[in-house]
């Protein structure tokens, strides 16, 4: 999480972090960010984290069913709500919780 924190500050930014420890932050030919900055991203960079993750497995569970979208398929009413359903499922989240609270739907 530090390093991504760093890196929205500053793209371009060259450092070390030991043993993932803000205090243990070695610049390497950029100039150091402040502890406080980086830390004040935290919240940010978690929920990005979070939201990728989500992303993720849902991208995966509509991955193993795009052989029903196949155009030689007839996609079932079923099969379709289920697939609309994991499209929206990141709608609306503004939180970690929300987000570690979403129920995905059960393929037909």
């Amino acid at each position: 999480m530090i390093e991504k924190a760093i890196l929205k500050i500053n793209p371009n930014a060259e450092f070390a972090v030991n043993a993932d420890d803000i205090n243990q932050i070695t610049w390497l030919n950029c100039s150091p960010i402040p502890k406080e900055q980086i830390e004040a991203l935290f919240p940010i960079v978690e929920f990005e984290m979070a939201l990728d993750e989500l992303r993720a497995k849902r991208n995966k569970l509509l991955a193993d069913t795009d052989f029903h979208a196949l155009s030689d398929q007839t996609l079932s009413p079923e099969m379709s709500a289920y697939r609309q359903a994991l499209r929206d499922i990141t709608e609306g989240l503004t939180t970690v919780e929300q987000i570690k609270a979403v129920a995905f739907p059960t393929k037909p």
